[in-house]
């Protein structure tokens, strides 16, 4: 249950959740019990009808400022795939690209390592003025291929950005972040809350079904080998939407000039 993690919070704002990572002393950094808890959390939203969003965003003044090296493997940790810890942090990015609702990240200070691949493998990305991410695992030994970022990254913002970002491990501020696209929009750290209700308020204006079936569909067609790959998915999504009462909702409320309600599905 929300109410037994002890590293995230998770706040219910009507059909969106606000998921806060809270370990602010010590800058959102991923222990043993937030993996922990971030599994259960994005495991369980697949089945969980009544969530249609989520914001994600950290405590304090970061983000997530990438592992918790001093805590890093201490204790017992699932068999992750196969891979210990590494596949066990790992599933969490999995999980949070195969959850049917939308990922809205809000990004302020440091989000670095595995704290950039949580702002990667979200949907739609908000910056602070001070936000600052990069790949960090090449600065401490390790390969900057790591926790999806050399499939995210490319794919977001082209293959020479990510090169240059991942064999270096420099960091990528605001103002680029928006100037490469990674980001879709910059505020003072302290109206990054009220800029994503817009965005919130845009994505709670589609069909439960409608919203769910475009991020499937979407992250399908990213990877689809073929444009008949990708049409083939359109079109039975587009032909389980139309039989839903909710469609015809949605065409009413267009006609009538009013806001959509539409019922759980």
């Amino acid at each position: 249950m929300a109410a037994d993690y002890q590293t995230i919070t998770v706040e219910k704002r009507g059909a969106a959740d606000w998921l806060t990572l809270n370990r602010p002393d010590a800058l959102n950094t991923i222990n043993a019990a937030m993996v922990g808890e971030l599994n259960d959390y994005f495991g369980k939203l697949y089945h969980d009808g009544s969530v249609r969003v989520v914001v994600m965003r950290g405590a304090g003044k970061a983000f997530c400022a990438g592992l918790d090296i001093k805590e890093h493997a201490r204790g017992e940790v699932p068999f992750g795939g196969g891979f210990g810890f590494q596949g066990w942090l790992a599933d969490v990015y999995i999980k949070m690209r195969r959850c049917p609702q939308p990922i809205v990240s809000l990004i302020h200070g440091p989000a670095c390592g595995g704290g950039f691949a949580f702002a990667l493998a979200s949907d739609i990305r908000l910056a602070g003025e001070s936000a600052r991410m990069n790949a960090a695992f090449i600065r401490i030994g390790l390969s900057s291929c790591d926790m999806g970022v050399s499939y995210f990254l490319p794919r977001l913002v082209g293959a020479s950005i990510a090169s240059e970002l991942m064999l270096t491990g420099r960091f990528l501020h605001a103002p680029r972040a928006l100037a490469t696209g990674l980001v879709a929009e910059v505020v003072p750290d302290d109206q990054l809350e009220a800029a994503a209700q817009p965005w919130i308020d845009d994505l709670l204006h589609a069909s439960p079904m409608g919203l769910r079936m475009t991020k499937e569909g979407l992250v399908m067609a990213i990877d689809a080998g073929s444009l008949e790959s990708a049409m083939a998915i359109e079109n039975r999504n587009q032909l389980m939407c139309a039989k839903s009462a909710n469609f015809a909702e949605g065409m009413r409320a267009f006609i009538e000039k009013r806001a959509p309600v539409y019922a759980p599905e």
